[in-house]
C-alpha cells in the first residue's frame, strides 16, 4: 500500500515539476493593466439591450438541449452553422472556393471591390464553425466596407491537430495575396479579421506574413481573441459567472491547479502551450500592421485582449482595445438585431477608414 502511494506521489510530483519548469512560460501579468487609451462602448455602464437579453436566453436553450457523449461535438458544429443561416443574403453572392486544397468561400456584396479584401478567420474554439456560420459577421463585412470577403474553411481539432488550423489559414493568406473573386490579381487593400479562435488565427497570421516576408496586412481585427494557449490571464476565474458563452463551457477546466491547466493545453493543442504559433501574446509583437482588438468586460477571455493589446504597443505596434460592458463573447456575431454589435460594427468600420487612409499616404511619402 505504502509502496503505491509513494508511486503515486511520486508521478503527480513529476507531472507537477513538468508544468512548472517545462510547460510555464514568462510571467505576464506585468500587462494586466487597461490597455491605455482604452475605448469603451458609448453606452457606458448601462443596462444591456432587450436583444442582448434574448441573445443569452437563446444561448442557455442550446446548452440545456445539449446531449452529452459524442453527440455534443455534432450538435455543436450543427448549432453554429444553424445560426449562420439568420444571415440576410439579400444582395449577397456566396461563391465556393479553394484555395490551393483549403475550402472558402467569397462573400460578396453589391458594392464589393474585388481588390479590397478582408481574409476572414471563424471561431468556435478550434471544434466548430464554418463560413457558413459567420455569415452574420462576413456579410455585414461585405456590405459596410465594401470588401470582398474570403472565409476560410480551416480544418477543426479533435480530427485534425491545433497547428493544421494555422497551416490552412496560411495557405489562405497566401492565396488572397495573389488572387481575388474574379481571377488572379494583387489586391490593393487587404484587412485580416476572426473572432475568437479565428481571433487567436488572425494574431497569429499577421505575425507569420511579417516573418515570411508577405505583403502585410493593412489593419486587422480580431473579436475577442484567445491569445494565450497556456491559459494564464486572471480572467479567466474572475469572469467565469459573467461569461455566459465560455463560462458553462470551460469553467471546470480553468479552475483546475495551474499545473493541471498547462498540462490540458499541451495535450488539447497537441504541442508546448506557449508556442507563440498557438499563443501569439508570446511571440515578437512588433512590427506589426494596425490592429483593432474588440472584447467585453464580462468575458473570460477579457485580459488576453488586454495583454496582447499592452504588449503590442510595448513592442511599437499601432494596437487598440476597445471594451464593452456586459456583453457575450463575440456579441457581433448577432448583429443586426443587437444594438451594440451595430455599435462595435461602426467602430470596426471607422478603424478600417483610418487605416487604409493611412496606407494612402505612406504611399504618397514612398513616392514623393
Amino acid at each position: 500500500m505504502l509502496t503505491t502511494l509513494f508511486l503515486i506521489l511520486f508521478v503527480v510530483l513529476g507531472l507537477w515539476a513538468v508544468a512548472r519548469f517545462f510547460l510555464a512560460g514568462e510571467d505576464l501579468s506585468r500587462y494586466d493593466g487597461a490597455a491605455a487609451p482604452a475605448i469603451g462602448s458609448e453606452r457606458g455602464h448601462r443596462e444591456p439591450s432587450r436583444e442582448h437579453h434574448d441573445a443569452v436566453a437563446l444561448l442557455a436553450t442550446m446548452s440545456d438541449g445539449a446531449s452529452g457523449g459524442g453527440n455534443r461535438l455534432k450538435q455543436m458544429r450543427e448549432g453554429m452553422d444553424a445560426m449562420g443561416d439568420t444571415a440576410d443574403l439579400t444582395g449577397i453572392t456566396l461563391k465556393p472556393v479553394e484555395m490551393n486544397g483549403v475550402p472558402g468561400e467569397w462573400v460578396l456584396a453589391d458594392n464589393s471591390d474585388p481588390n479590397r479584401r478582408l481574409l476572414y478567420l471563424h471561431g468556435g474554439a478550434f471544434t466548430a464553425g464554418s463560413p457558413r456560420s459567420h455569415r452574420p459577421i462576413t456579410t455585414k463585412y461585405a456590405r459596410m466596407a465594401g470588401v470582398s470577403v474570403l472565409a476560410v474553411d480551416y480544418r477543426l481539432v479533435p480530427e485534425n491537430r491545433r497547428i493544421d488550423c494555422l497551416t490552412d489559414c496560411q495557405a489562405a493568406y497566401r492565396w488572397v495575396l495573389e488572387n481575388g473573386p474574379d481571377g488572379q490579381g494583387a489586391p490593393d487593400v487587404l484587412f485580416v479579421s476572426g473572432d475568437s479562435a479565428g481571433g487567436n488565427l488572425t494574431l497569429a497570421v499577421i505575425a507569420w506574413a511579417r516573418d515570411a516576408g508577405l505583403r502585410a496586412a493593412d489593419g486587422a481585427i480580431a473579436l475577442s481573441p484567445a491569445t494565450d494557449a497556456a491559459f494564464d490571464s486572471p480572467s479567466l476565474i474572475s469572469n467565469i459567472a459573467t461569461d455566459h458563452m465560455l463560462g458553462p463551457m470551460f469553467g471546470r477546466i480553468t479552475r483546475l491547479p495551474r499545473w493541471l491547466v498547462a498540462w490540458f493545453g499541451l495535450l488539447s493543442n497537441r504541442m508546448h502551450p506557449c508556442d507563440p504559433r498557438i499563443s501569439p501574446l508570446r511571440g515578437n509583437l512588433a512590427g506589426l500592421p494596425p490592429t483593432l482588438v474588440h472584447a467585453s468586460e464580462a468575458e473570460m477571455l477579457l485580459d488576453d485582449a488586454r495583454r496582447y493589446v499592452n504588449r503590442a504597443k510595448e513592442a511599437g505596434s499601432e494596437a487598440t482595445l476597445e471594451t464593452w460592458h456586459h456583453m457575450l463573447h463575440v456579441w457581433h456575431i448577432f448583429e443586426p438585431s443587437m444594438p451594440e454589435a451595430k455599435e462595435a460594427f461602426e467602430h470596426i468600420l471607422r478603424f478600417m477608414q483610418r487605416a487604409e487612409n493611412g496606407r494612402a499616404d505612406t504611399a504618397v511619402e514612398s513616392a514623393s
